[in-house]
This record gives C-alpha cells, structure tokens and sequence, in this order.
C-alpha cells in the first residue's frame, strides 16, 4: 500500500474535488470519523456539512496556513478488500498517524483502473494546536507496511527493490569472483 500525503490551506478544495468524484460516479464517501453525517435529507453529500465539521477546528486557529492533511491510500490492485476492511485499515492508518481523533472523511475513488482511498481531514486540533508532523512520510511508510504485513496484503515495491530484488541471484562459483557476487548479494539484501 502507497500512501500519498498532500497539505493544503483550504479544506473546501479538497471536499469539492472529492465532491466531484462523487457526483460523477467516479467515487463515493466509505466512511466518516467525528463529522456530522455528509449527506442531506435527500441522500447526496453535502459540502456544506462537511465544512460545518470542520469550521470549529479552522476558527479555533487562524494562524497555520496549510491546515488540510489530505492523503491517497493505495492498495495493491491485487488486493481485493471489502468496504469492511478498507474502513478498518484507514482507522488503524489515521490512528497511528497521529489523526484518530480529528474529524475526517474517506472517499474510495474508482477514477482510475484501481480503487484507492482519499482522507481528508486537518492538520489542527480542537484547541486549535497544530498536530505535529515530523517525520510524517517515514511514519506512514512504516504504518503502511504494518498494515501490508498485518492484512495479509501485497507489499507495495518501489522501482529500486524491485530491480534489486530481480538482480539477487545464486551465487555461481564457475564463473568465478565469487567474493564479488557474495558482495553484490549481501548488499542487495541489506537494502530490504
């Protein structure tokens, strides 16, 4: 699983252009934390409820600028999961990044030949405190691989272990340098 992590300075943004994916059909809302319900009486999200979740929060800080955590969850298109398990795995993801008690929505979005998930939520708490965000991309690399390891899905693999993944190879002492090809095997390993 990818996860993409964008900030912004206006939470509108990024609610309307999930909006817009929904109203197209090309997403719909899988599940919301610490919001009011996003959708009218006539059953179709409303924008304006959102932003009544999120205004306490923005009027309680008028000073940090980029206020929205906006991230993109992307499973392996391998990975067949029921709105149940995607649900959990974005509990578990804002939880452990630091998120579980902040208001935020998810969208699955199918805009694109693979489902995957967009979290909007921000980045400032109901005291108006700015989360901290130090080290947030290494954390939510390691989250994301907890959560690989724990679901039983498909490790996602980036261009460069992917390539040192194929170049392990047997060492093959008839061709000789031997103690070259053990090297380039152990420092091929060491980097997984």
């Amino acid at each position: 699983m990818v996860a993409n992590i964008r900030t912004g300075a206006t939470v509108g943004g990024a609610i309307r252009y999930n909006e817009e994916k929904v109203n197209r059909g090309q997403a719909e809302v899988l599940c919301w934390n610490r919001m009011l319900d996003p959708f009218d009486t006539a059953g179709r999200m409303s924008h304006e409820r959102c932003m009544a979740s999120f205004e306490p929060f923005l009027l309680a800080n008028r000073r940090t600028t980029n206020t929205v955590f906006h991230v993109s969850l992307n499973p392996s298109p391998e990975d067949r999961l029921t709105d149940e398990q995607l649900g959990e795995i974005v509990r578990e993801y804002m939880e452990q990044m630091g998120y579980g008690e902040q208001p935020y929505i998810v969208f699955k979005h199918r805009d694109i030949a693979r489902e995957h998930l967009h979290i909007v939520s921000l980045r400032i708490d109901r005291n108006g405190r700015k989360l901290p965000h130090d080290f947030e991309a290494r954390r939510s690399v390691e989250i994301t691989r907890d959560l690989e390891q724990k679901y039983g899905l498909h490790p996602s693999i980036k261009g460069q272990e992917l390539q040192d993944r194929e170049g392990l190879r047997k060492v093959d002492y008839q061709k000789g340098d031997v103690k070259q090809q053990v090297s380039s095997t152990v420092r091929s390993y060491l980097r997984h």
